[in-house]
């Protein structure tokens, strides 16, 4: 298959920082779209997948899920998209398109394994991973490209297509909506998204926090009320109370506190950590009440595409630092410490310096 260099932003190995290299993209195919990244969001996938924190990177590897550009070129047979269209592309670059999870919109769980859009096989260039966003351009199959309203800053677009679909999707899933109590575990980049879009779906939000400092953040954000989760009077004060908490928190922690907040018939969705639960969760209060401890993956590209409609129509976006393509290992750094509020976006014309 005919090939391009294109410059990008990866790294060689677990322990090297990221720096300037050149990537393969294949020449577009009749069903591709070609696009030329503005923006790509930092997500803490990226920082895990550079540092091999979950294993099975593949060097080098170049991370980014959260692109938003201008399509330069589309094929043949696309319809939908045209030259100059603001476009997006997420956490997946391809699926079977045929299991039974990939019919019904689902792809993010394709029984086949859908490819991510780093670090993943690459069908196209067998000889190597796909590479992703923190590049100059980037060739993607037109079923997993999603218009962007073009109302929207497209800067703090990109952080929607992994922080803000990960929290849509549970959102929806679980009916999140007018008359409905939803909760948040944790005010990051995942934490701040689910406040945002539960508020425009017209639930009542409340914030899990364990800091007091972050009452006037969340409030700003949209947040109804602000629970200190350390504090054993307030959380006494919620028993029984949420139809659906969205656990944000990216590391083990105890979640039999937030169960016992749960309504009769409620969810608590684990969105942020992957891996064993500590303490044990226990299932007593859950039998009581027929609550339930679940969890979500991103979204299909239906509803991905649903979330940017959504976001366009209500004006939701995420906050966001926008930092230069050079000063990305920096902003791991400060990522580790929770220092940005609450998302950082790479400015890709930053690569061209």
């Amino acid at each position: 298959m005919e090939t391009k260099s294109t410059r990008a932003y990866g790294t060689q190995s677990p322990a090297a920082d990221l720096q300037e290299i050149e990537i393969l993209r294949r020449s577009p195919q009749e069903n591709d779209i070609a696009i030329d990244i503005m923006y790509c969001g930092v997500c803490h996938s990226d920082l895990h997948t550079a540092r091999n924190d979950w294993g099975g990177t593949i060097y080098p590897a170049v991370p980014g899920h959260e692109i938003v550009g201008r399509i330069t070129q589309v094929g043949s047979a696309v319809t939908k998209f045209k030259v100059g269209d603001l476009a997006a592309v997420g956490c997946l670059v391809d699926s079977c398109k045929h299991c039974s999870s990939c019919e019904q919109d689902l792809e993010q769980y394709c029984l086949e394994g859908s490819t991510g859009t780093y670090n993943s096989a690459d069908k196209f260039i067998p000889s190597q991973r796909t590479y992703g966003g923190y590049a100059e351009s980037v060739v993607v199959d037109q079923h997993f490209v999603l218009k962007v309203p073009e109302n929207l800053d497209a800067a703090a677009v990109a952080p929607l297509l992994c922080a803000g679909i990960t929290t849509y999707s549970p959102l929806k899933h679980w009916n999140a909506g007018p008359g409905k109590k939803v909760a948040v575990i944790g005010l990051g980049g995942l934490g701040h998204m689910a406040i945002k879009l539960a508020k425009g779906l017209g639930a009542t939000v409340s914030l899990f926090s364990r800091s007091a400092s972050k009452i006037q953040d969340a409030k700003e954000l949209g947040a109804d009320h602000v629970i200190i989760s350390t504090d054993e009077a307030q959380m006494e004060a919620v028993a029984g109370e949420f139809d659906l908490i969205i656990d944000t928190v990216p590391y083990v922690h105890d979640v039999n506190p937030y169960v016992q907040t749960l309504a009769i018939s409620g969810t608590l969705v684990l969105v942020g950590y992957l891996g064993g639960l500590e303490p044990i969760l226990n299932t007593v209060p859950m039998i009581m009440g027929r609550r339930s401890v679940a969890a979500s993956l991103i979204g299909g590209i239906a509803e991905t595409q649903e979330m940017l409609d959504f976001c366009g129509a209500h004006n939701i976006v995420s906050d966001i630092e926008l930092i230069r393509m050079q000063d990305i290992n920096t902003a791991y750094e400060r990522m580790l410490k929770s220092d940005v509020k609450y998302r950082f976006v790479i400015d890709m014309a930053s690569l061209k310096d």
